[in-house]
């Protein structure tokens, strides 16, 4: 008996050797798979309007349970306020939507000197430049006309934002969309939509945030309340799970611009670029991250997903 017992407690312990050894390798395999992700995070109030400094000790990232290590966490300000903002406008809007042109030429002329602006029309599930980045901010504003309403025939806006991300040169300034649409898409009416699939994943991929202004669509499919109501949902979720924010006044076309876009701007004077490790496997992956600061009054606010490539 003695023996067996001997001969018992050597297998276990080369069990538990061994399963040690498992977990260890286990752990130096997870270590060694990160690779680096960044994303920019906007910092908000969560009550009234004197926004807090947040530093890198302040931010906490989770992937489920699992703590992942942030390695840089850069203010976006000053010489690094670098950024690109694209303002697409919805070619099928209602033509009063150029009653608004004097807000968003102000909010254009409004901008440091480090931020770039471009100016398209969504038409045909493509978008047309009329006029490329420039920092000339007088020269984006003169480049708004009025929208051609229904002549431009029912299309999805969500492929005219894939399309757009898809042409967009890379560089290492921010990228901002600026949406004036009423996100209803004669093409995928129904709650499931994949053009409005493609177009978040498209944005989460290249790090671009989408921030929407809500504007009436001209013809018919503008008057429908159920179609409008689809609408503002998906616009709702295309900023949302970019990062960005939606803003609404009801089912019309805001009276003002003007508010909505002092709260986008306030929002680019508050962001940060965070960089940190992911897990990454064989293949590239959308991964759902969590982020977290005990700062008080403090929000971090990002895209829904981001992007990690495969493991090198």
């Amino acid at each position: 008996m003695k023996f067996r017992h001997i001969r018992l407690s050597t297998v276990l312990g080369l069990l538990i050797g061994f399963s040690w050894s498992i977990s260890l390798g286990l752990a130096q395999q997870s270590t060694s798979g990160t690779v680096p992700v960044t994303t920019v995070v906007s910092v908000e109030a969560r009550h009234g309007k004197d926004i807090p400094v947040v530093s890198r000790e302040d931010v906490r990232v989770f992937e489920g349970h699992n703590h992942l290590k942030v390695t840089d966490w850069i203010p976006l300000q000053g010489d690094l306020s670098s950024l690109e903002l694209l303002v697409l406008i919805d070619d099928a809007s209602d033509s009063n939507l150029a009653s608004q042109f004097e807000d968003m030429r102000h909010f254009m002329n409004a901008q440091p000197p480090t931020t770039a602006i471009a100016v398209g029309y969504m038409q045909n599930g493509t978008v047309r430049i009329v006029q490329n980045f420039t920092k000339d901010h007088s020269e984006a504003g003169k480049a708004l006309r009025i929208p051609l309403g229904s002549a431009t025939g029912g299309n999805s806006p969500y492929l005219s934002i894939t399309d757009a991300i898809k042409r967009w040169p890379g560089s290492p300034a921010r990228h901002e969309i600026l949406l004036i649409s009423d996100g209803i898409d004669p093409l995928q009416p129904d709650t499931t939509d994949s053009y409005l699939d493609q177009a978040i994943s498209e944005a989460q991929r290249t790090e671009v945030q989408v921030y929407v202004i809500y504007a009436s669509g001209s013809g018919h499919f503008g008057h429908s309340l159920w179609r409008i109501n689809q609408g503002q949902s998906n616009l709702s979720r295309l900023a949302d799970e970019t990062g960005g924010e939606a803003r609404f006044q009801g089912f019309e076309t805001p009276i003002a611009f003007a508010p909505f876009l002092d709260q986008f701007a306030e929002r680019l004077n508050h962001q940060y670029k965070l960089t940190f490790l992911a897990n990454a496997g064989k293949k590239p992956t959308y991964q759902h991250v969590r982020l977290e600061t005990e700062v008080p009054n403090a929000e971090l606010v990002t895209a829904d997903k981001v992007y990690v490539p495969a493991a090198k």
